[in-house]
């Protein structure tokens, strides 16, 4: 058996290629300990590599900036099994404006437009707290603003089971599977930027059930299949301040201590049979670059 796993930064974006290359890495070791052979594209343009080499492949996942992700994964769609979010689903949450509108009209809460004075600014299109800051500023083109919600920063670990898409004839209706609950390390730096430091998992705070409903609510309003990581912030509410439909830098903590094999994991949740949980021995940081250290 053959994957074909891809990973965007790692030879296109200096700044984000460490991080990228520790996910690449967690994921492609795991896929080798359950037998198969990885493929891996060579060299920065990665539509080339997904049209030689996914199609001799038995299923391929792409991890790409959010803004990038839903293309590079229509053409992986048209030529393998897609184990990660659909290319519609990916594209619907690379909006983060339109994402928190459509959570929002769900019911569920999202940070809501900034009034006068200090708020949140961030891209429409954008990947982690790249470009995002406090600020007293009015947003720029393709830039909204948010309130600032006071609160504690996790995002949670999800493998959606509900395949639709390319693959809808393995739809199954099964719950996400919970892989973790995580703490983010972000930092406001003196010219207002966030900047995202690393975390910890797994963690469990206080409202951790209903921290996990909102975020398993999240991804299935929004169709997410495969890995997904939902940041929220735990205030007076349960705010999801955006979902990532595809493999986060926590997903490099969760591998190094879980007994299950994520790429089994990826593999039967696209088939919808995803298990019922998984199992986690200790607790680690990793800092944003996929460094680990026990806790």
């Amino acid at each position: 058996m053959k994957v074909f796993l891809a990973e965007y930064s790692v030879c296109n974006d200096p700044g984000l290629a460490p991080e990228g290359a520790a996910m690449l890495a967690a994921i492609s070791g795991s896929f080798d300990r359950c037998g198969y052979d990885v493929v891996t594209p060579e060299g920065p343009d990665l539509e080339d590599g997904i049209r030689r080499l996914a199609p001799g492949c038995d299923a391929g996942l792409v991890i790409a900036p959010d803004h990038l992700l839903f293309r590079y994964t229509h053409l992986l769609e048209q030529v393998t099994h897609n184990i990660g979010c659909g290319s519609m689903n990916a594209a619907v949450c690379a909006n983060k404006q339109r994402t928190a509108a459509i959570l929002a009209r769900h019911g569920i809460a999202v940070p809501p437009g900034a009034g006068k004075g200090r708020r949140v600014v961030k891209p429409v299109m954008g990947c982690g707290a790249l470009g995002v800051r406090l600020t007293d500023e009015e947003p720029g083109a393709g830039e909204f603003a948010q309130a600032y919600i006071e609160g504690e920063a996790l995002s949670v670990s999800l493998v959606g089971s509900r395949v639709t898409g390319n693959v809808c004839e393995y739809y199954s209706g099964n719950p996400p599977l919970l892989l973790s609950v995580n703490r983010q390390e972000i930092a406001v730096a003196d010219d207002g930027s966030f900047q995202y430091l690393g975390g910890e998992t797994p963690v469990h705070p206080d409202r951790e059930e209903e921290i996990v409903d909102v975020a398993v609510r999240a991804m299935n309003v929004l169709g997410c299949q495969g890995y997904a990581g939902i940041d929220v912030i735990v205030g007076d509410r349960i705010y999801v301040v955006d979902v990532n439909p595809r493999p986060t830098t926590s997903l490099v903590g969760i591998v190094a201590i879980m007994e299950e094999e994520i790429a089994d994991i990826l593999i039967k949740a696209s088939h919808g049979k995803a298990p019922a949980e998984v199992h986690l021995s200790g607790r680690v940081r990793f800092d944003k670059d996929g460094r680990i250290t026990r806790a």
